[in-house]
C-alpha cells in the first residue's frame, strides 16, 4: 500500500460541490492499494502513518507524529500512485488493485484510522473529486508497505 502524505494547514475534498471531508492542521493522505495488497499491508502502512514525524518540536526539528499533534487526517484514495511510468507517454495502471479489492482495503483503512486516532475525514472512493489544500511547508512523503 501506498500513503502520499503531505503536511497541511488546511485541506478538503469536494463532489459534485459538496464537501465530503475537510481538515483544518494536520495530514493530507493519497492512499493506494496495490496488486497483492491486504489488511496486513493496510494496517502497516496505519501503524508507520500515525507515528511518521513530520511536526515540528520546540525545537523547530521534525520530532512529532500525527499522533503527538492530535492533528486532523484527511485520507484520499488515490489509484493513480500505483501507476507504471517506466515506458512511453502514457501510465499503465497494471500495479494497482481490481477497483473492488481497493475499495474495501481503502474502506478498511479508513476504519481502522477512526479506531485509532481523533478526528479522521475523508474523499469518497471512485467519485471525481476535487482536492485542495495547503501543503505546509512545503512537507510530503512517500510512505509504502509492499504486497507480499
Amino acid at each position: 500500500m501506498i500513503g502520499l502524505l503531505q503536511r497541511v494547514t488546511q485541506a478538503k475534498v469536494v463532489v459534485e460541490g459538496v464537501s465530503v471531508g475537510t481538515i483544518d492542521a494536520g495530514l493530507m493522505v493519497l492512499v493506494c492499494a496495490e496488486r497483492g495488497d491486504t489488511e496486513k499491508q493496510a494496517d502497516a502502512l496505519l501503524t508507520k502513518l500515525l507515528a511518521y514525524r513530520v511536526f515540528s518540536d520546540d525545537a523547530g526539528k521534525m520530532n512529532l507524529s500525527i499522533t503527538d499533534t492530535d492533528g486532523a487526517l484527511l485520507l484520499v484514495p488515490q489509484f493513480t500512485l500505483a501507476a507504471d511510468t517506466n515506458s512511453g507517454t502514457r501510465p499503465s495502471f497494471t500495479p494497482a488493485a481490481a477497483p473492488d479489492v481497493a475499495r474495501k482495503l481503502f474502506d478498511y483503512f479508513v476504519a481502522q484510522a477512526r479506531k485509532k486516532h481523533i478526528t479522521v475525514e475523508c474523499g469518497q472512493f471512485g467519485a471525481d473529486m476535487k482536492v485542495s489544500l495547503t501543503n505546509d511547508g512545503p512537507v510530503t512523503f512517500w510512505l509504502q508497505v509492499p504486497p507480499t
